[in-house]
């Protein structure tokens, strides 16, 4: 309770920023401020204390496994906004109001995480969501972030309505929106059960852009300015992911066997779409746009499965991918070319940027030492304990392949091409974090137990 009392007061402090404070470099260090606290209030619940002791009535819970998820993904925001602050001042010219939208995203986002009941998660999506569609439309002069907020409110709104009727099935079917509830009372799957059960995976993998629910992602990660769909495509994405497994497994997890196959075929899907339209994109923001949708195949697995290992791994999944696409989007949102030729001899004129992205695009592909690596280590272990599917696994592991050779190309564009320089204007701040990004994802990746343990503790 600590987190989401403190990540919407801070949101409203970050909007009081803007108007009191007339340094540019104030609003970045008040939320670089508020996401280390949002760290101590997430390790504060993780330990028990509550600073504020409200009853909750049992709508929301705070256990290790949440809070140290909170934990994880504040971690993330403090990379984020230390990465990305001067980018978001460059484009708007007023980042106070718009670090403050993505503090009230992160309300959403520890909501999404906590919830026990149904209307609760709904509460969470919205309050994540909405700031979102103004943060993907916030490049005022550019029609493709006009366009992309457009596409990212319609195609948002629809799947809520969709969510909405899932709900209203589910509560007139058990006269409940608790999730333990719903599990409980489940004694035939009646009709009103099962569509109600269908809607809520398809409004749930609209919004981790699952296929065949994926189509609004690329235009709007495309049009999106690149410092927001950084945001939005890892933390707001990893919570989306950890509030679709506990729904399923706290509200449906006696029915697994019967929706299994469903979650197989989206699973398999979002993988091949995902991987094969990367391998085809001439702008790594795009291609990243895309590998994505292929990464969200892989957290599918926690959804499959549903047992501890893929509850682990779902976490260390979220964690790594967030780290790693936070990283590659900093450095993208300061390049003047976005295509592949673009980087082109990136290691000879800036070879720090280049080691960095190195790192990251390996731990994205998997690469072993980097966290990448166990991340889909654990999804496709999770899959294998099932004893079930065992074609699903191969499959994953052949577009992980797939996922190797679109990630290189940009390896091989840094390192054995020769280019132009290109003016990527980097104070000794943004260098500092973009090492400590890395360095997190190689300890991850020799590590991976730290996180483990953080979400057993």
């Amino acid at each position: 309770m600590n987190s989401i009392i403190l990540s919407a007061l801070w949101g409203v402090l970050m909007m009081y920023t803007g108007v009191v404070s007339r340094s540019n470099k104030a609003p970045g260090i008040m939320a670089a401020l508020g996401a280390a606290l949002l760290m101590g209030a997430a390790w504060l619940d993780l330990n028990g204390v509550s600073l504020a002791p409200f009853d909750l009535h049992g709508m929301l819970e705070f256990p290790p496994y949440v809070s140290g998820f909170i934990l994880l993904m504040s971690l993330c925001l403090l990379l984020y906004v230390l990465l990305s602050n001067d980018e978001i001042d460059r484009l708007t010219g007023h980042s106070a109001d718009y670090l403050a939208l993505i503090f009230f995203v992160m309300t959403g986002v520890i909501i999404v995480a906590s919830f026990k009941t149904l209307l609760m998660m709904f509460l969470g999506v919205e309050i994540m969501s909405i700031p979102l569609y103004i943060l993907a439309a916030s490049d005022k002069r550019n029609l493709k972030s006009n366009e992309a907020g457009l596409k990212y409110f319609l195609m948002g709104s629809f799947s809520t309505g969709i969510m909405l009727m899932g709900i209203a099935l589910l509560y007139g079917s058990f006269g409940t929106f608790y999730t333990a509830a719903l599990n409980i009372g489940f004694l035939a799957l009646s009709p009103l059960t099962l569509a109600g059960i269908v809607l809520l995976m398809v409004s749930m993998a609209f919004k981790v852009s699952a296929a065949p629910f994926h189509f609004w992602t690329p235009d709007v990660y495309d049009g999106t300015p690149s410092v927001f769909t950084s945001f939005m495509a890892t933390i707001v994405k990893a919570a989306a992911f950890f509030g679709f497994l506990r729904l399923f497994e706290g509200a449906f997890g006696k029915l697994h066997e019967q929706w299994q196959i469903l979650t197989a075929i989206i699973t398999a899907a979002t993988l091949l779409i995902g991987n094969l339209t990367a391998v085809f994109q001439q702008s790594v923001k795009r291609m990243l746009a895309y590998s994505s949708i292929a990464q969200a195949g892989f957290m599918m697995f926690a959804l499959f499965a549903m047992n501890a290992t893929a509850r682990q791994g779902l976490v260390l999944y979220g964690v790594s991918y967030s780290l790693a696409t936070i990283g590659v989007f900093a450095v993208l949102a300061k390049m003047k070319d976005q295509t592949f030729e673009g980087f082109n001899g990136l290691a000879t004129h800036k070879p720090f940027l280049a080691l960095m992205l190195t790192v990251y695009l390996l731990s994205l592909a998997g690469i072993p030492l980097t966290a990448g690596f166990f991340a889909k280590y654990y999804m496709l272990l999770a899959a294998l304990k099932t004893g079930q599917m065992l074609w699903l696994v191969i499959l994953a592991v052949l577009s992980a392949a797939v996922g190797i050779y679109y990630y290189f190309r940009v390896i091989q564009a840094m390192y054995f091409k020769e280019g132009a320089d290109q003016e990527v204007e980097t104070s000794s701040g943004f260098r500092a974090t973009l090492l400590v990004t890395a360095v997190i994802i190689v300890l991850l990746g020799v590590h991976p137990d730290w996180v483990i343990a953080l979400v057993n503790y």
